[in-house]
């Protein structure tokens, strides 16, 4: 499919096409999560000349539990592309795909539509919206109580949403677009635009988001308060910037994880690196880890098969849901305990990659419908370092992360100016590795939010190796932090089930609450 083309338009016309009929549009990235610059995934960054994202993930188009999505509307909205100057090309327009389910909406009655019912926005990360909305089903739950309208909007340079359609990711001069901050005014400008075409000017939004998408929910509540009277932030590492949180937390959160299941689990993994290294030193070696790994290629480098199982331990570490999942990959409840109990029921004497690779084979091939592992990529000419995630962990998203002695992934360091290298050596463009905290704050959060910010709620659960660099306890009396031992990546956003464990249906019941004193505290300084 073409991409539109841009055109060069005054702003005001923004406001007249926010229900436009669907243009023609590039096809979908694949929807990623994002992910640090360790060491291993900078080595491939450089030497394969692709994302540094996720490689495994896919578009899901149904609920987690396996029932039919709730519908949604898909509509793109012409945003511009440029918020921040007025040179020539920033009045030209993209199209900006979101998502809108207006089933329970209360809609308005009167002028100013002072009766509207609120909007529930869910402020995009990095990948298609559908992917995000059909797995943040906690909105569509609760839209019944609130008379809510329910939209979804889509980040800039993902999905459809991508202002040079397929040249996008060519370049530094159009990947230069693709900042928080761009992303944050257009979900300003698209809200207030859509309010202003439903006549509901006085219905009070709030916005949700998870992970990357949780961060922008509570830099939306701080940048753009009139806009928004409150955010749901879940799993937001917001913290996780220069030296707030230690380096070393997320992998040693993830090694915990393991340890806590299984001693032996851990160790074996742990000194799965070694093995790695020591069979991979040639080319018969890597031939013989192709076919024990069964790589639909054989693998060039050793280091290949080593992000291939981090990737498998870090996400399934993320995603240990109490309930089967599929947001990542088709998974069983607790898949940390499930991974442990497959490494563990091996006798003592087995070949350790043996292990590790049917470990790791919960994670890639649960349902047993690959016949082959895609361990590496081939260079191409249409493949791009300068893709979605892996241009934004270049440029401002730089948070730094090690593995120390204790974790059971290989030692690493970290290094501003090795990490510079690397980025202008593959995207021709050095990272500002303290931006986010000089445009959004971050040092003594608790002191600065505390008399500044208010309505927000930071979600975390201790499972998830992303918590350590979340807001983990309360700052005021509105800025609060709902924490859960057992709860992984912004499991609270996702759909109710049958079988959640009564600790995350107590932590939803909070959210709701919080939620509706926001609203009638709203609806009071309104009258």
């Amino acid at each position: 499919m073409v991409a539109p083309p841009l055109v060069a338009v005054l702003s005001l016309l923004l406001i007249l096409t926010i229900f436009s009929p669907e243009p023609t549009v590039a096809a979908h990235f694949k929807p990623k999560l994002f992910r640090p610059l360790t060491p291993l995934r900078m080595q491939a960054l450089l030497r394969h000349g692709r994302s540094s994202s996720n490689q495994g993930s896919k578009l899901v188009t149904s609920a987690a539990d396996g029932t039919a999505a709730n519908p949604f509307t898909a509509h793109y909205f012409r945003q511009e592309l440029d918020h921040f100057t007025f040179t020539p090309n920033a009045s030209m327009v993209f199209y900006q795909k979101y998502l809108v389910n207006d089933t329970f909406w209360r809609r308005p009655t009167g002028g100013g539509g002072a009766a509207a019912g609120p909007l529930f926005v869910y402020t995009g990360n990095e990948g298609d919206i559908e992917w995000f909305a059909t797995n943040t089903g906690f909105m569509f739950d609760i839209a019944p109580k609130f008379g809510a309208l329910l939209v979804f909007i889509e980040h800039r340079f993902y999905g459809e949403s991508i202002p040079f359609g397929n040249n996008s990711d060519n370049s530094a001069e159009t990947m230069g677009y693709l900042t928080s901050t761009q992303a944050l005014a257009d979900f300003a400008i698209l809200i207030t635009s859509l309010k202003r075409n439903l006549s509901a000017e006085a219905a009070p939004v709030v916005v949700f988001g998870g992970s990357y998408g949780g961060m922008l929910a509570s830099w939306f509540r701080l940048k753009y308060p009139h806009v928004a009277i409150g955010a749901l932030a879940s799993s937001a590492p917001i913290l996780q910037f220069d030296y707030i949180t230690p380096w070393n937390s997320f992998y040693d959160a993830i090694s915990q994880d393991y340890k806590s299941e299984s001693l032996n689990c851990f160790s074996v993994i742990k000194a799965t690196w070694d093995v790695l290294d020591e069979r991979g030193s040639g080319d018969k070696g890597l031939l013989e880890l192709s076919k024990l790994f069964r790589a639909c290629k054989t693998v060039k480098y050793a280091d290949s098969i080593g992000d291939w199982l981090e990737t498998a331990f870090s996400y399934t570490a993320m995603v240990d849901y109490p309930t089967p999942a599929n947001f990542l990959e088709n998974l069983p409840a607790y898949p940390v305990k499930e991974m442990c109990k497959i490494i563990d029921g091996f006798p003592a004497n087995t070949d350790i990659l043996e292990k590790v690779f049917a470990a790791a084979s919960l994670y890639y091939n649960y349902t047993g419908d690959l016949t082959c592992n895609q361990i590496e990529y081939e260079d191409t000419e249409t493949t791009h370092v300068l893709s979605g995630w892996g241009w934004q962990a270049c440029t401002e998203m730089i948070m730094p992360m090690t593995t120390s002695n204790e974790s059971m992934f290989p030692p690493s360091t970290f290094s501003y100016d090795e990490l510079s290298d690397a980025c202008f050596q593959s995207n021709g463009v050095r990272p500002r590795p303290h931006w986010i905290t000089t445009e959004y704050g971050g040092y003594r959060i608790d002191k600065v939010l505390k008399r500044f910010g208010s309505n927000i709620m930071f979600s975390n659960g201790m499972r998830d190796p992303w918590s350590r660099g979340g807001v983990l306890k309360n700052i005021s009396s509105s800025i609060v932090a709902l924490v859960t031992e057992k709860g992984a990546h912004h499991l609270d956003l996702r759909y109710a089930t049958k079988d959640d464990p009564d600790w995350v249906v107590e932590q939803r019941r909070q959210e709701v609450e919080i939620i509706q004193g926001w609203i009638d505290q709203y609806h009071q300084d309104m009258a």
